[in-house]
């Protein structure tokens, strides 16, 4: 019997890679709820606008509709991005890969 190492690291890169997509996935739907009580807008709402568009043109289009100063709104996503990862990591462990021992 011949154990195929091109193959286990092959399904590691694919297991690993879906772990950090799907933690990549939960931070921006996490901070995304965070954020919205602060600026004051439906959570359900902003939450979709990530299948849309990436963070940084979610809080382009937040300032301008809200009138929010772009550096106020920044300031509340990084805070809100903090404890959102603080949250995960509490609940689903460190996104950080695996090592194929």
């Amino acid at each position: 019997m011949v154990w195929d190492l091109r193959g286990a690291l092959l399904k590691k890169q694919e297991v690993e890679t879906a772990r950090l997509a799907d933690f990549d996935f939960r931070l921006r739907a996490r901070t995304m709820r965070l954020l919205a009580p602060i600026v004051g807008v439906d959570a359900v709402w902003l939450v979709g606008l990530i299948a849309e568009s990436d963070d940084a043109s979610i809080l382009a289009r937040l300032a301008e509709s809200l009138r929010i100063p772009s550096a106020d709104l920044a300031r509340h996503h990084a805070a809100c991005n903090v404890q959102a990862r603080a949250e995960l990591v509490d609940e689903i462990g460190d996104p950080t890969p695996h090592r194929l021992a």
